[in-house]
């Protein structure tokens, strides 16, 4: 019974660490790592692989954080968490920037574009106006699905595969959001 408690405690911590940074992402993280993404060496990424193999890059590179966080359990959890955070979301800006590129031919987009469609690739009403509140509500999403498989990540190995496939399906579901919608911005 002790177990469980313990494994019920270090999912609270970890849920509640990645919620923090979640929210600090909310409150201006993601204009920070926004700002640190080249959207040059995104379009000639996209015209020299394609579309579809820029999308797989961008998974794999997700899928490689998450396979890496979850592979030593709890250790590498605790540390390798925020790491993976960052990095699935700095994948999923690259995704929707290399969309939108591929759509529009257009390959520079400011930050409050780029977040509504995020938001719209997670399914949160982009018709809220963009300030920090729909910021908070993509922060919930994605701690939802980040923090939905938190538990299994905590057994070595099997961890890192859970990782690495989850963070993989994401951002390809991300992918396949955002190219379904043909999201315009206006």
């Amino acid at each position: 019974m002790r177990a469980k408690k313990h494994t019920k405690l270090n999912t609270d911590k970890i849920t509640a660490a990645l919620q923090k940074g979640l929210t600090a992402l909310a409150k201006g993280g993601f204009k920070k790592l926004f700002n640190h993404i080249d959207q040059l060496t995104i379009k000639n990424e996209v015209d020299k692989m394609g579309i579809d193999k820029f999308i797989n890059h961008c998974a794999l590179l997700a899928a490689g954080s998450g396979a890496a966080s979850g592979a030593g359990g709890l250790a590498t959890l605790l540390v390798g968490a925020p790491l993976d955070m960052l990095n699935l979301v700095m994948q999923q800006f690259r995704v929707t920037m290399g969309i939108r590129y591929h759509n529009t031919g257009e390959y520079k987009i400011n930050f409050l574009d780029c977040i509504r469609l995020v938001a719209s690739s997670l399914k949160v009403d982009a018709g809220v106006t963009i300030t920090k509140n729909i910021m908070e509500e993509v922060a919930a999403k994605l701690m939802l699905a980040f923090g939905s498989r938190a538990a299994e990540r905590l057994l070595p190995v099997v961890g890192a595969v859970i990782g690495g496939t989850a963070n993989y399906l994401f951002i390809k579901k991300v992918a396949r959001n955002l190219g379904v919608q043909r999201v315009q911005v206006v």
